[in-house]
């Protein structure tokens, strides 16, 4: 995630949030509360669709429905958000991060603290930038953190190749049972492409080379 977040109070104007996307290079700003609670995003699209609403006597098109103005007369981040956004929590996987965004058609998810207050942005860029990570990397977490952890599994018995993102195991478990859970577990780690399965159990598989 992004963090510190750029945030907008309710009353922040049209112009001020253009700026901020503008000076931050985002494309779209949580709406928070005193507490620092969401109320809503303003994204680019929900700014767009206010100047697509302005006046052209030329135009072919009839302009579009746009966001209504406050009592004063301006229009504020409360008449442009986008109210009740999903959001995450820092302890959510990249792949369900992915997932909740491709559900509700989203470009970024807010994620919010133990308390319910933003506390960074994650957008799609973020997520994607998961696949850069080393190879090498990649396989000492896979070797450290996933197939140390596993009851029943000896590191030294899998051989972990990781090329491109791309993971090939190979060797073997004791029991057939522990194969989908070592699969499932390094698929979830985080830059993994795809993950080969040579394993077998019980010494049914081809020696780890």
């Amino acid at each position: 995630m992004t963090s510190p977040v750029v945030r907008v109070a309710p009353e922040t104007g049209f112009r001020e949030i253009v700026a901020l996307l503008t000076e931050y290079d985002i494309t779209g700003v949580p709406v928070v509360d005193e507490e620092g609670r969401p109320l809503g995003i303003v994204s680019e699209a929900d700014l767009l669709r206010t100047l697509a609403a302005q006046e052209d006597p030329g135009a072919l098109l009839p302009a579009p429905e746009a966001a209504q103005a406050g009592p004063g007369g301006a229009v504020t981040a409360a008449d442009l958000m986008t109210g009740q956004p999903v959001c995450t929590t820092p302890g959510t996987s990249v792949v369900a991060a992915a997932r909740l965004m491709s559900r509700h058609g989203l470009k970024r998810l807010p994620v919010l603290d133990e308390d319910g207050r933003v506390t960074g942005m994650v957008s799609r860029g973020d997520l994607l930038r998961v696949f850069l990570r080393e190879d090498v990397v990649i396989r000492r977490e896979i070797v450290e953190e996933v197939l140390g952890r596993i009851d029943g599994v000896s590191p030294a018995e899998i051989g972990v190749e990781v090329d491109q993102g791309r993971v090939v195991l190979s060797g073997t478990v004791p029991e057939p049972h522990l194969v989908p859970i070592v699969l499932n577990l390094c698929r979830s780690v985080d830059g993994v492409v795809s993950v080969t399965d040579r394993l077998g159990a019980g010494g049914t598989a081809a020696p780890v080379g």
